[in-house]
């Protein structure tokens, strides 16, 4: 089952610019998120027992943390890996997204709880595809810009811009706190990450991308950046409002 959340009209608008080849180009950040819910196999016991010996010794993971873990390892012991790949392929082709994740880098990660933040200043080139792994440990994905919380169950699947404010929090906090994420609870969510290129027109038009749509701005950068309201922009930590970077 998948749920299609249309965008939000707001009065002013965040911009994100990215690495188009050698040049910097602008375009809009979507508020558009898809949701859905696909059929994953619990993973195997020893496999549960590598990422959670990974994020205890190896990563260290605190409250609002998001590392990677070894994907190619844990292949080696997920014989149903290729059926999480082709569950999700074939629910972003429901999306109208084509073959786009097929040909897309895919990274596994691990997060305890995750502040709210965008990624448009590494990622401004890219949308996100997430397939959680984890069982519901009594936590969201919180879009603070366009409203949308989304619980994380094993099989949750997020289709989302990644200049768009995010955070994974406790489901009875209306923000990210991290006392809700203390040492002896187990709140670690493991999730498959698909990077989706932007100019891929069946991203572009599946999340109502418009381009170029600052470019004497666009001219003036060498970095990926995020804007709102003519100034670079983040994102408060703990509620995951628009600020201006340096305020």
């Amino acid at each position: 089952m998948t749920t299609p959340h249309p965008p939000h009209p707001v009065r002013n608008r965040p911009v994100s610019y990215y690495w188009s080849g050698d040049v910097i180009r602008s375009r809009s950040v979507s508020d558009v998120v898809f949701s859905g819910t696909v059929d994953v196999p619990v993973p195997p016991a020893r496999l549960l027992a590598d990422w959670q010996r990974d994020v205890s010794l190896r990563l260290g993971l605190e409250a609002g943390d998001v590392e990677p873990l070894p994907l190619a390892r844990a292949r080696v012991r997920w014989p149903d890996y290729p059926h999480c790949v082709q569950a999700a392929s074939d629910w972003t082709r429901s999306l109208g997204l084509q073959e786009v994740l097929a040909s897309s880098d895919v990274a596994l990660m691990a997060c305890r709880g995750a502040k709210y933040h965008h990624d448009g200043a590494h990622y401004g080139g890219m949308a996100f595809c997430n397939l959680f792994l984890s069982e519901d440990k009594g936590l969201d994905l919180h879009f603070p810009s366009s409203g949308h919380r989304i619980p994380l169950v094993r099989g949750t699947a997020v289709v989302f811009d990644t200049g768009q404010p995010h955070a994974v929090i406790a489901r009875s906090s209306s923000g990210f706190d991290g006392a809700d994420f203390p040492p002896e609870r187990d709140c670690t969510q493991v999730f498959l990450t698909w990077e989706l290129p932007i100019e891929n027109t069946h991203v572009a038009h599946a999340l109502s991308i418009a381009f170029d749509i600052a470019p004497s701005t666009a001219l003036l950068l060498d970095e990926e950046q995020v804007w709102l309201n003519g100034a670079r922009a983040g994102v408060r930590a703990d509620c995951g409002q628009w600020c201006q970077i340096g305020l």
